[in-house]
């Protein structure tokens, strides 16, 4: 027989969602069961416990699609035959669902950011899968770990910064993307979080900085 008990505060949290939120919108469940998900907007966040877009923008069932890896990264156009989960979802969006708008959604306080930051760490483990993930970043990592100006903090939000302009840089390497964007019918975005304060800030396509959102 298996020990093992399901969370009890998950079980909770169930019970309360199916006697709340979900009686009040059973409707539209149903609606969503019958006719499936048609959402507009794709969310590419980090798997970070304290960053759920479903949460900071407020979004209903069905509303928006959301991927989340670590370090919410987009890696480039790779058909190798590997697994490739990011770039799954990523052509599910686009070609089934046919959403309009892809977020790269970041945020402060980043565990793989700071690991891109420090190359020299420990791995967690023998596959070392987070250091190897964060390699899409280690040109960029390099680079301002030179900068001596800057506190670790500083550091830190701007390969932040940098890593959201990079995935959606890498986003356009996907010929179902390019194309769609190129014709205006597919829009790209980036915005970062801020645990501490609470504020978004959204990326300006034109000029690349961030701005925000009040």
């Amino acid at each position: 027989m298996n020990n093992q008990q399901f969370p009890e505060n998950l079980l909770t949290g169930y019970r309360d969602f199916h006697a709340g939120r979900y009686a009040q919108d059973i409707e539209h469940y149903h609606q969503l069961a019958e006719t499936g998900q048609t959402p507009e907007i794709m969310v590419i966040a980090c798997c970070d416990s304290r960053t759920a877009p479903e949460t900071v923008f407020n979004s209903g069932p069905g509303e928006i699609f959301v991927v989340r890896n670590v370090a919410n990264m987009v890696p480039p156009h790779t058909p190798d035959g590997a697994f490739h989960s990011t770039s799954a979802a990523l052509e599910f969006a686009v070609q089934v669902l046919k959403v309009k708008h892809i977020v790269v959604f970041g945020h402060g306080q980043c565990g793989g950011i700071r690991a891109a930051l420090h190359p020299e760490a420990k791995p967690l483990s023998p596959g070392d899968f987070i250091g190897k993930w964060m390699e899409l970043l280690k040109p960029a990592a390099k680079e301002i770990n030179q900068t001596h100006c800057m506190t670790q903090h500083e550091r830190q939000t701007l390969l932040e910064h940098y890593s959201i302009r990079n995935s959606i840089a890498n986003l356009k390497t996907f010929p179902c993307v390019d194309i769609l964007s190129s014709k205006n019918r597919l829009q790209l975005h980036g915005a970062w979080f801020d645990i501490f304060s609470g504020e978004l800030w959204v990326l300006d396509n034109e000029t690349g900085d961030f701005f925000m959102v009040k």
